[in-house]
């Protein structure tokens, strides 16, 4: 199998569809000439040509609207909104119609779209290029909500989305676009979205992240280990739907977990693992939960390390929840 980055396991993915099925089409800012931003849609244009991949103005709310008209009559389009950080425009759409539509017509209109955005920071794009919005659409009903960080799971995850006929949002973690690399199959796979991985079994203590943040959680389990301490790791992937079976029975299993993501911690995702894990499997807790997370601040540019949960600062939270 090829060795690729997650931009190269993404474009593998868009043209894999898009040679499957005519419906597919592409739209967005700078994603036809240009090849996108980050450069995941390069060569589309030239081979699919600019009915399939659509060159748009700058105008976040209109990506979406003609999206969603598209899907609804009979299109599976994938929009890509440029920074996550742009996303906000088009929130009415996302939630007040997007996710409503196969709801309100009694599953008579499926509205399959794609949305496809780069998220987090670690670039150093500052406070306007580095947010990670995810916990405001996984509190939509009707989205499902997606973030792989390995190119294995953003190749697989992408075209089990493109399979859906529901709603997807698809992050994507812009500090690992090139960074992360892995081996990726030719061809057609999915990877089911609903299914967390277990990257690392253990005993002593679960941690839980996803995206970007599973380079810092994996160093940190890593050195752990060197220390004689068994953690099991898991990459959540699939944010909505998710893996609940998986993430409960590890921290009965364990007794302990750490939750890490770089979103700020006032009512970000990890708060809601932990009311999760607090109803289904309190009685099995050993220590507190502990979150590890972003700032509750704008995200900083000259800080943005500082920002970024951390390897020493994973640690640490493993120590105090062991220790307590």
């Amino acid at each position: 199998m090829p060795n690729v980055n997650m931009i190269q396991a993404l474009n593998d993915a868009l043209r894999t569809a898009m040679r499957k099925d005519d419906r597919v089409v592409v739209l967005g800012e700078d994603v036809g000439k240009l090849g996108g931003v980050f450069r995941v849609t390069t060569g589309l244009m030239d081979e699919f040509g600019g009915d399939r991949v659509i060159d748009t103005p700058l105008a976040e709310g209109g990506i979406i609207g003609a999206a969603i008209g598209m899907a609804l009559y009979g299109l599976r389009p994938i929009a890509e909104i440029q920074f996550s950080d742009f996303i906000y425009p088009a929130f009415d759409q996302i939630v007040n119609e997007l996710s409503k539509y196969r709801y309100r017509s009694g599953g008579q209109f499926p509205c399959p779209l794609i949305i496809r955005t780069p998220s987090g920071g670690g670039i150093k794009g500052g406070l306007y290029h580095s947010q990670s919005p995810e916990a405001y659409f996984i509190h939509t009903p009707g989205l499902k909500v997606v973030m792989p960080s390995t190119p294995h799971d953003a190749k697989g995850m992408l075209l089990a989305a493109m399979a859906q006929d529901d709603p997807v949002i698809f992050f994507e973690p812009k500090r690992i676009y090139r960074a992360a690399k892995g081996e990726v199959a030719e061809g057609e796979y999915q990877v089911p979205l609903g299914k967390a991985n277990v990257v690392r079994e253990g005993t002593q203590l679960t941690l839980l992240s996803y995206g970007g943040m599973m380079t810092e959680s994996t160093q940190a389990v890593e050195t752990a280990a060197e220390e004689g301490i068994d953690i099991e790791l898991i990459d959540l992937r699939s944010l909505l739907p998710l893996d609940t079976d998986t993430v409960i029975g590890s921290v009965k299993k364990t007794g302990r977990v750490v939750i890490v993501n770089e979103a700020p911690k006032i009512g970000g995702f990890a708060g809601e693992l932990i009311a999760l894990i607090n109803e289904k499997a309190f009685l099995s807790l050993e220590a507190p939960p502990a979150r590890v997370t972003g700032w509750d601040t704008p995200f900083p540019y000259t800080l943005e390390h500082q920002y970024l949960p951390g390897v020493a600062r994973i640690l640490d939270a493993i120590h105090t929840t062991l220790n307590y």
